[in-house]
């Protein structure tokens, strides 16, 4: 009798388990179908313009200066490119200071912006919270500071002193770049997510990530590695090496907080024989750089970046401080996120290998500021 007993319950336990086995199949289905879903709609090119239509007009004869962390960076050297464009657009008198990618280098740069009493300062991708000291100094000496990646998430911040800071919502970029993953990976991605945990932004971001491939049934999170952005020449080659070793065939997708990560991969994954379209298949959760373009047009060691509009930042950049120059609130607008692929990068990049939506930001900003 308890034999019996026993093997019924058995018998019933292991029906249990066959029948979860599709739900868990239906249920992952579903979630890779939104994914598709999902992707699709953050891929479409030319969104319309949904940024301001109104604010304050030019303010006259004004001074400011772009503190770009690294200007190697492509995402700090396209802000700033848009800065000195719109800057110029609006009649203002524009200097670029380069941090070099150093924490010292980055507030001996602040120092000299200071120096030259602006009217007010771009930060691009300086961390607030780093140089939150002198940050503080320049608002009490009344100079007006925007930042460019310069925190968390986009918007004003009473905290570090900024009047607003630009980004594309970070979580948004992170859930994009993961979902990608998952979605043409069918589910099944083996990912090593990388960040740099100099800035804020960045943690911020490869948490998402992390958060999103460990949703994902199929998928596995195989390493989340910290390494410097400023040091990506010297430590990617043999850190890229090293991760093949340990992981093998079972390391499918990359993730990175920024595309200078792949700048300096390729020559280690081709030496191990990895096709340039093979796998890993790397995707940046930022910034859309020049280089990053160039890979994803050419199918080479990268598959897809989700992009800034970095010249539209910069536009943007120069509109917030005109806003503040005025004594007007922050315009609030967030750039949607959009992700570039090999698909659309003929829309998206046109002759440029750069995000430059054609969505007439330049004319809405220029009527705001011709009053019109």
């Amino acid at each position: 009798m308890k034999f019996n007993c026993l093997k019924q319950r058995i018998l019933v336990l292991g029906l249990a388990a066959t029948m979860l086995t599709p739900i868990a199949a239906f249920a992952q289905d579903a979630g890779i179908s939104a994914t598709r879903d999902y992707i699709a709609n953050i891929t479409k090119p030319n969104a319309p313009w949904t940024g301001p239509t109104s604010g304050a007009p030019a303010q006259k004869d004004k001074t400011i200066v772009y503190v770009s962390a690294d200007e190697r960076n492509g995402g700090a050297l396209g802000v700033g490119a848009g800065v000195e464009e719109a800057g110029k657009a609006i009649g203002w008198t524009v200097r670029v200071l380069d941090g070099q990618g150093t924490v010292s280098g980055r507030s001996s740069a602040l120092q000299q912006a200071m120096a030259l009493k602006p009217d007010g300062i771009v930060l691009g991708t300086v961390d607030a919270k780093e140089q939150a000291e002198l940050i503080s100094q320049a608002a009490a000496a009344g100079i007006k500071v925007v930042g460019w990646h310069s925190a968390t998430k986009p918007g004003p911040s009473d905290e570090y002193k900024l009047f607003t800071n630009i980004a594309t919502d970070p979580l948004d970029v992170a859930k994009a770049a993961a979902s990608y993953a998952v979605a043409d990976s069918n589910g099944k991605a083996g990912v090593v997510i990388f960040t740099d945990s100099t800035y804020a932004i960045a943690v911020a971001k490869s948490d998402a990530m992390a958060e999103v491939i460990k949703a994902c049934l199929g998928c596995k999170v195989l390493d989340v590695e910290d390494t410097p952005l400023a040091e990506a020449s010297t430590r990617m080659p043999q850190l890229t090496t090293s991760l093949l070793q340990r992981f093998g065939a079972e390391w499918t997708y990359s993730l990175s907080i920024n595309d200078l990560t792949f700048d300096f991969m390729s020559a280690s994954l081709s030496s191990a024989g990895i096709l340039q379209d093979g796998q890993p298949r790397n995707i940046s959760a930022g910034d859309g750089s020049e280089a990053a373009f160039q890979r994803i047009r050419d199918n080479f060691y990268q598959s897809g970046t989700v992009a800034e509009p970095l010249s539209l930042h910069g536009w943007q950049a120069v509109d917030e401080l005109n806003r503040a120059f005025a004594g007007a609130p922050p315009s609030g607008f967030v750039a949607p996120v959009h992700l570039v692929t090999s698909k659309n990068i003929g829309s998206d990049g046109g002759p440029k290998n750069a995000y430059d939506p054609d969505d007439g930001y330049r004319d809405a900003y220029t009527k705001i500021w011709n009053g019109k």
